[in-house]
């Protein structure tokens, strides 16, 4: 495979998987019941009970 063969396999497969990438990472942020985890993941930081190490 050429250098030629990998550009061009490259830009038209590579845009596609990083769009399905995309897709499914914004997907997952607004799955049902993200909401819970991503408030408590907002929140960790201030919590009192955690203990690091």
């Amino acid at each position: 495979m050429n250098y030629d063969q990998m550009r061009h396999f490259a830009d038209s497969y590579g845009l596609v998987f990083m769009g399905i990438v995309f897709l499914c990472l914004v997907g997952w942020t607004f799955r049902r019941g993200a909401r819970r985890d991503l408030d408590r993941a907002a929140t960790m930081i201030f919590d009192e009970d955690r203990q690091d190490g």
